[in-house]
């Protein structure tokens, strides 16, 4: 029976469980920082995660005497039947304080703010 000397040759099982050990820190490291990277991205473009109340390139506007809105083209008028949000008023994302405060009033057609019906 021939014995080896555990210096001059390596155990196979000891390394790959060097490499098992490594790989399985490698992965969560990886997941970890392409996490982070799209976080920072997401703040250095100064993009939200909050629905938008219009794409870009539009504006909202709000259904004269009743709660509805749309969105229309920068550049062109509110459609009959519809007017722009009053300034400083104009809902932004879904949920915000306008958005919500616009669930329960409406403009009147003289641009008049008012409760809205069955507010």
């Amino acid at each position: 029976m021939r014995e080896t000397s555990r210096t001059s040759q390596s155990n196979p099982l000891d390394q790959s469980s060097a490499t098992g050990r490594r790989r399985r820190l490698v992965r969560p490291v990886r997941v970890l920082a392409m996490a982070s990277a799209t976080v920072a991205l997401l703040a250095v473009t100064g993009c939200s995660t909050e629905d938008a109340s219009c794409g870009g390139g539009e504006y909202p506007v709000i259904t004269v005497g009743d709660t509805g809105s749309a969105c229309v083209p920068n550049g062109e008028e509110p459609p009959k039947g519809y007017t722009r949000y009053p300034e400083g008023k104009v809902p932004e994302h879904v949920g915000d304080k306008w958005d919500k405060y616009w669930e329960t009033h409406t403009v009147d057609e003289n641009g008049k703010i008012i409760k809205a019906p069955d507010a």
